[in-house]
């Protein structure tokens, strides 16, 4: 059932961690080689937010799109990161890191959140029961090889089923992502049990500079997400407000747009009041101090 309603302008009283304003969460999303590709055997190639341009033979274009996401560009951004001391949510396939288990190792290492985003890049839109619950095990399992730990977050590719948040109980995660309806954390009823959800976006999000041509330069998209922040700053002093800043490796990690994430730190930390944490930081902040009934 639909909630058009959520916290209205009554959300609970949780105050983020030393009087922050707003949490900030930083998603790297890791993809790459969980793409479909006719060279890794698919029967189809992957055409969104890169090239829009489907070819029904091997497409070595599209391909070498994704390929720099993890050639140069992650090693661009965890610097980076690391450089102004960012922790991020690395949101990744599990066959991405099956492939490249090197990728979330090192952001473990660096004290990144290493979190689930499904086996393939796919949506779970119309996905059996089983099928599911053996993708959402897989994917678990390559992260749990690749760094010792099971991920405790998820994130669909766009569109979950009816059975993923049980399915996700199920193998026990702590929260997912797969909602775009708010700026503040809430719980779901699964089975009886409450089910963290941390609201994710699609417009503070790299993804619009190829999506939609939204952003078209580093800076435009600083400015956006900048502006998102003041705003939310601006409330935070009544509600207990969350950002959400998506990120993909072969997106923000080209050359001319790096200095818009660059921005984008050093805007924070000149303008105060941001908590920049992972999402297991905020899921585990909010269970703790999240009134009952919440």
């Amino acid at each position: 059932m639909r909630d058009l309603v959520g916290y209205g302008n009554r959300p609970p009283a949780v105050a983020w961690p030393e009087g922050a304003r707003v949490a900030v969460s930083f998603v790297l999303n890791f993809e790459e080689g969980a793409e479909f590709s006719i060279a890794d055997g698919d029967a189809f190639n992957e055409s969104v937010y890169e090239v829009i341009d489907q070819q029904s033979v091997l497409d070595p274009c599209i391909d070498s799109h994704f390929e720099y996401g993890t050639r140069v560009a992650y090693w661009r951004i965890a610097d980076l990161a690391e450089q102004y001391g960012v922790p991020m949510t690395v949101s990744a396939c599990g066959r991405a890191v099956e492939r490249s288990p090197w990728l979330v190792q090192d952001a473990a290492r660096r004290g990144h959140e290493i979190a689930a985003h499904g086996f393939r890049w796919e949506t779970h839109a119309g996905m059996a029961l089983e099928d599911e619950r053996r993708a959402i095990a897989a994917t678990v399992d390559a992260i749990r090889g690749a760094v010792g730990k099971a991920p405790v977050g998820w994130h669909t590719r766009s569109v979950r089923t009816g059975n993923t948040r049980a399915l996700l109980r199920e193998q026990g995660f702590l929260y997912d992502s797969d909602a775009y309806n708010d700026d503040t954390p809430y719980f779901v009823d699964v089975g009886g049990a409450r089910h963290l959800v941390l609201p994710y976006t699609f417009d503070t999000n790299d993804m619009q500079f190829q999506h939609s041509n939204r952003f078209d330069t580093g800076a435009s998209f600083a400015a956006y997400v900048c502006d998102g922040y003041d705003w939310l700053h601006r409330e935070g002093d009544r509600f207990p407000r969350m950002l959400s800043i998506g990120l993909h490796l072969r997106m923000i990690g080209r050359p001319a747009r790096m200095g818009g994430l660059e921005r984008i730190f050093q805007h924070l930390a000149r303008r105060k009041g941001a908590w920049i944490a992972t999402r297991e930081q905020i899921a585990r902040h909010w269970i703790d101090n999240a009134p009952a009934g919440a």
